[in-house]
């Protein structure tokens, strides 16, 4: 799929494929009856990296780049994510922040030549329960990221057994490919 197709989507759809030594994520488009369509995106997170690092593929075989994400620091709390691009050029920038993660998981989103928009888990209630309820960590979780009242865009935990994250973009100036790479961060990084 080319950028300017992929731009123009509203609804993603982002699934965890669980294996060994790699989580892998596949990104499918929401077709109107709420069912997957192409894909768009896959992404691969090595474990035990000493430094975060996220590749963004356009699909499965891997041989293109759509974008990646990597950590500043190799250990701190507060580290923040550079995205870029295939060529390596900076699309943008979320950082985890720390403090305000402590009850209710807190990001901060950032695309060049916008407002920094900042994404809290939505509820409560279920953000207290899966801190300390261990056997609970598996209830779905959203988050909606934007300033003050305007969403930008949500992520949204779906119920199940397997993690399946509904994206939904309102503003259509954000790069889809940052949004992907937040999504998929949510996952990847939330424990961290």
């Amino acid at each position: 799929m080319d950028l300017p197709t992929l731009q123009a989507q509203h609804r993603l759809i982002v699934r965890q494929k669980i294996t060994m030594m790699v989580n892998r994520y596949v990104v499918h488009i929401e077709l109107p009856d709420g069912s997957e369509g192409p894909m768009v995106a896959f992404a691969e997170q090595k474990r035990l990296a000493f430094k975060e690092q996220v590749t963004l593929y356009t699909d499965d075989s891997r041989q293109y780049v759509l974008a990646g994400f990597k950590a500043r620091k190799v250990i701190d709390l507060a580290s923040g994510y550079d995205v870029v691009d295939h060529g390596g050029q900076p699309i943008g920038f979320f950082k985890k922040e720390f403090a305000a993660s402590l009850i209710r998981s807190t990001w901060h989103f950032q695309q060049p030549g916008m407002p920094t928009f900042t994404g809290q888990e939505r509820n409560v209630l279920v953000s207290v329960l899966r801190r300390f309820v261990d056997s609970l960590s598996w209830l779905p979780y959203h988050f909606d990221f934007g300033q003050g009242a305007q969403i930008a865009f949500s992520v949204d935990r779906k119920w199940g057994l397997r993690d399946r994250y509904l994206v939904d973009i309102q503003d259509p100036r954000l790069d889809r490919r940052l949004i992907i790479a937040m999504a998929v961060a949510l996952d990847a990084l939330q424990a961290r």
